[in-house]
C-alpha cells in the first residue's frame, strides 16, 4: 500500500499509536510499509512494520527506540459490543495476509491486544512481557492516593527540594545519561544522538512529546522523555544523572508525567516496560494495574540462528 495513504490514515486517526505514526517511522527505520485494510473508502485496520533486508536474511521487528507496533483495527464509533471481537479478528487476519514473508520475526505488539489465536494460525510463537497501565480518569489525589505510602512520602519531599521544567535542550544531556546506564548493563544506545535528535524534534513538531528535567538549582538530577498520542501516553526514556544521590527525582518526574498526560486528557499512562525486577519493583508502586503484551517471534533461518547462538 501506498506510503501516502497511511500518511493520510494517520493524519485523520489520531489514536493510532504514535509508535506507528508515519513520522515516528521516517526517523527510526529506514525501510518501512503498512498493511491497509477498508470498508468501502473507509480504513478499517493498519499494520504499520519495519522491514529489513540483510544478506540471506528478511527481517521484521521492532524499530530502535520504539517499544511497541503491531495491527491497529479502527473500529467505529456506533459499533456494538458484541460485535468488537468479530471485527478485530476478520481485520487483523486481512492485515496478516498483506505482510510480507519473512525469514525472521520479533516484533513487541501493544499491550492489550489478543487475537493470539491468528498469529499462532499465521506461524509465529508467541511470549509475553509486561508493563504497567495507569488509569488516568480517576482525580490526581485519588491517583497519588493509590501509590504506594513510601512512594507517595517520596514525590511530597522531591516537591520541595526539585523543580519540573521542559527542556527539549537537554536531550544530549539525557543522551550521556541514557549511555551509562546502558554500559552498566553492556549494552549500547539503539539510536545516534543524532538520530534521538531528529526523533524528539518529530515529537514536538507533532505534538506528540517532549523532556521533562528534574532540577535543584544549576544542577540536573534527572530527565523523562515523555511521548503520547491521543489516548495514551508513555515513559519513553527516563535517565538520572549518575553524580546525583536525589534518587527521589526519578519518582517526581514520573508523577509529572502522569499529571501532564491527565492534563492533555490521556486516558492511560504507561510506564514501559518492568521485566527488569528493579524496575517491576519501582513501577509497582505507582498503582497501576500489570498489563501483558505478546511479543510475535520466528525464525527460519539458519545463518540468522548461527548469528544469534554466536552473539549468545
Amino acid at each position: 500500500m501506498s506510503k501516502a495513504l497511511y500518511k493520510t490514515i494517520c493524519e485523520q486517526h489520531p489514536e493510532i499509536s504514535v509508535f506507528s505514526q508515519y513520522w515516528w517511522l521516517d526517523v527510526v527505520c529506514p525501510n518501512w510499509n503498512a498493511a491497509i485494510v477498508t470498508l468501502g473508502n473507509r480504513p478499517r485496520g493498519v499494520w504499520a512494520y519495519p522491514i529489513e533486508h540483510k544478506p540471506g536474511v528478511t527481517l521484521i521487528r521492532n524499530a530502535p527506540f520504539t517499544p511497541y507496533m503491531g495491527p491497529k483495527v479502527l473500529l467505529p464509533a456506533d459499533i456494538k459490543e458484541s460485535n468488537i471481537d468479530r471485527t478485530e479478528h476478520e481485520t487483523i487476519a486481512e492485515l496478516l495476509k498483506q505482510m510480507p514473508p519473512a525469514h525472521v520475526w520479533n516484533l513487541s505488539l501493544q499491550p492489550d491486544l489478543k487475537q493470539a489465536g491468528l498469529f499462532k494460525n499465521y506461524g509465529l510463537q508467541q511470549t509475553v512481557q509486561q508493563t504497567f497501565l495507569i488509569d488516568l480518569a480517576p482525580e490526581e489525589k485519588v491517583l497519588l492516593a493509590n501509590m504506594k505510602d513510601s512512594l507517595r512520602k517520596n514525590i511530597r519531599t522531591a516537591e520541595t527540594e526539585l523543580t519540573i521544567t521542559n527542556e527539549p535542550e537537554q536531550l544530549s544531556t539525557l543522551f550521556n545519561y541514557y549511555t551509562h546506564l546502558l554500559s552498566r548493563k553492556g549494552k549500547h544506545p539503539a539510536l545516534s544522538p543524532s538520530d534521538m535528535q531528529r526523533l524528539l524534534d518529530a515529537c514536538i513538531t507533532h505534538n506528540a512529546g517532549t523532556l521533562w528535567v528534574a532540577r535543584s538549582a544549576d544542577k540536573i538530577h534527572g530527565i523523562l522523555w515523555q511521548v503520547w498520542d491521543s489516548e495514551r501516553s508513555y515513559a519513553l526514556c527516563l535517565g538520572q544523572n549518575p553524580d546525583s544521590e536525589n534518587y527521589k527525582a526519578m519518582s517526581l518526574l514520573l508523577w509529572h508525567a502522569i499529571k501532564e498526560s491527565k492534563r492533555l486528557g490521556h486516558k492511560t499512562f504507561d510506564l514501559e516496560g518492568s521485566m527488569d525486577e528493579g524496575v517491576e519493583r519501582f513501577y509497582s508502586n505507582f498503582g497501576g494495574r500489570r498489563a501483558l503484551y505478546l511479543v510475535l517471534s520466528k525464525n527460519t533461518s539458519l545463518l540468522w540462528k548461527l548469528k544469534m547462538l554466536i552473539k549468545g
